[in-house]
């Protein structure tokens, strides 16, 4: 079964995050006012993004991630822009550093990946050498 997370823009233009495992059910029952609460007072809604995910864990995990990013990172992230999504993440008081300027999302997570190996193969060679 697949689960969702995704953000509406409600009238006021203001952003709504959620998650479900019905996509397409879920943006009737936005759109009819059938959700109580924060769209169901902010008619129309308009669908703007949407990413998938394997657990319903994982879906909720996101949504509250998103909730609690600025409009401009949600809107950095919705297009794509990994780079202002991690400026924005660093912030204007604590400058991006050299190492993170111009990197994708990706490379940025294959080098973490490579740095803990090679910790990792270190440790080992060490614990083998007593």
């Amino acid at each position: 079964m697949a689960f969702y997370v995704y953000i509406l823009r409600c009238s006021d233009h203001s952003y709504y995050t959620g998650h479900t495992d019905n996509l397409e059910k879920r943006m009737a029952e936005h759109q009819s006012g059938e959700c109580d609460g924060y769209t169901s007072t902010r008619l129309p809604v308009e669908f703007l993004w949407s990413q998938d995910c394997t657990t319903r864990e994982e879906a909720l995990s996101a949504e509250q991630q998103i909730k609690g990013w600025s409009r401009k990172k949600k809107e950095a992230m919705m297009r794509g822009d990994w780079k202002s999504v991690q400026q924005i993440a660093w912030g204007t008081n604590n400058p991006l550093p050299d190492r993170l300027k111009g990197t994708s999302i990706n490379s940025l997570l294959r080098d973490e990946a490579q740095g803990a190996a090679q910790r990792m193969t270190k440790h080992i060679k060490w614990i083998g050498e007593e």
